[in-house]
């Protein structure tokens, strides 16, 4: 055999074994495992991703916690404590501000919390007079929005905190208000009512006040509630109930559904490498499933609108 022969049957078999078979490789919209049944308690909520890479989702093992899945530079199937919230607490929606630290809305305690990536915990917002602070939302310019729904009464409220941590109700008499979400501009408000299951969008002004209320979409049977936008402004909603997430385009007409396995998800949340992995949290299951789109999330570090002055 001749040298130059021998070395490019090398080279093939080599490159043949390096290889990832296209069988292997997960499509879009289709969702797997990430981490399996029961590591979280039915109130799994949350998540999100932090400038650290990894994935954390509230109520770890039991009520009161955070969890971290993955170490810090990946998300992975491990899943492990992180912080256990002050006695009473307990989190459900989770942001990170620019400067890193973690706001968790704290339904129990009627706050906004602020952890710091060591875990100190700190009271960044008090909402005196809140039902249950649940989905919170942070815009471009550090505005953050909280969702406050009273479950008994089917009514609710929704929260601004400004930037200078001074938290003011800017709406009420709504529905049970849950999910919440900016578009990546800034220039617009989602804000879902679960058992009515609607989802109203508001104008947003620089000054962070709303105005412009109208119907976004609703949706005949099952529940909403976390959101969140891709880059292009696409509102990915949980549909509690209907085990999927609907996926609607800026003008609300429904672009797709993801079908889940489980069938109560509660939120969502965009990550990874090229911020295109959702991560979905499920609470039939206590678990975390996942899929990839084909866009990353508006508030991954490669996607951000640039801050209105």
């Amino acid at each position: 055999m001749r040298q130059a022969g021998f070395l490019s049957i090398v080279t093939a078999a080599l490159l043949g074994a390096c290889a990832v078979p296209s069988a292997t490789v997960t499509p879009a919209w289709v969702a797997t495992d990430l981490v399996g049944d029961g590591v979280f308690t039915s109130g799994i909520e949350g998540p999100a991703v932090g400038p650290d890479g990894a994935l954390y989702v509230v109520n770890f093992g039991r009520e009161g916690t955070i969890g971290r899945v993955g170490e810090p530079g990946r998300v992975s199937g491990e899943a492990a404590l992180f912080v256990t919230l002050p006695a009473g607490s307990i989190g459900n929606g989770i942001r990170f501000l620019r400067d890193g630290r973690m706001l968790v809305a704290d339904y129990r305690g009627h706050r906004i919390l602020a952890v710091t990536p060591r875990g100190t915990i700190a009271t960044y917002a008090e909402l005196r007079g809140a039902n249950q602070p649940n989905d919170i939302a942070l815009a471009p310019d550090g505005d953050v929005y909280a969702s406050d729904p009273d479950w008994k009464n089917g009514t609710g409220q929704i929260w601004r905190i400004g930037r200078s941590a001074t938290a003011a109700i800017v709406e009420d008499g709504m529905g049970t208000t849950n999910g919440i979400e900016v578009s990546p501009d800034g220039h617009r408000l989602y804000v879902a009512e679960s058992v009515q299951r609607r989802i109203w969008l508001y104008d947003r002004a620089s000054d962070g006040s709303l105005s412009g209320k109208r119907l976004f979409a609703s949706f005949p049977d099952h529940g909403l509630d976390g959101m969140r936008c891709d880059m292009a402004g696409n509102l990915y909603v949980t549909r509690h109930g209907a085990g999927k997430v609907a996926v609607l385009a800026p003008d609300g007409s429904l672009v797709r559904e993801v079908a889940l396995k489980g069938k109560l998800p509660s939120n969502l949340a965009f990550g990874g490498g090229d911020g295109r992995t959702v991560y979905v949290t499920l609470q039939d299951r206590g678990a975390i499933e996942t899929f990839r789109s084909e866009l990353p999330g508006r508030e991954w570090r490669g996607a951000q609108a640039p801050q209105r002055r």
